[in-house]
């Protein structure tokens, strides 16, 4: 068993309560002392812009900015996957802190060394 968890994010303001949870859950990981990475594609890449996760909230009440702060205050890596912004108009200037742009081969490197729980 490793104590290396990935969550990969596919989705962002287009579905609140996947994109809510899984910063939950990289938050709860963390809690539980997992060396954790969130990696972020696709519509989750807009999660990494300033002030997109204040607007994100799921059915129960959660708030992603409250768990994004969370990671960001205890340095949990926030990968945003470099097609997936460049498409998206992203760049390093506009990411939060924390946040820096990776590629494909480095979220496989993570999977291959790590549990990957994908929303």
């Amino acid at each position: 068993m490793t104590d290396n968890i990935v969550i990969v994010l596919s989705c962002g303001t287009d579905n609140p309560n996947r994109s809510t949870r899984a910063l939950f859950l990289a938050m709860a990981a963390h809690k539980a002392g997992k060396n954790v990475t969130v990696f972020l594609l696709d519509e989750g890449v807009n999660i990494a812009m300033e002030g997109i996760a204040e607007n994100i909230m799921a059915a129960t009440g959660d708030r992603a900015d409250d768990h994004l702060s969370y990671l960001q205050a205890n340095s949990v890596p926030i990968l945003v996957c470099t097609p997936c912004a460049k498409y998206r108009r992203l760049t390093e200037e506009n990411l939060i802190e924390g946040a820096r742009m990776a590629t494909g081969a480095e979220l496989i490197d993570l999977s291959c060394n790590g549990s990957v729980i994908s929303l």
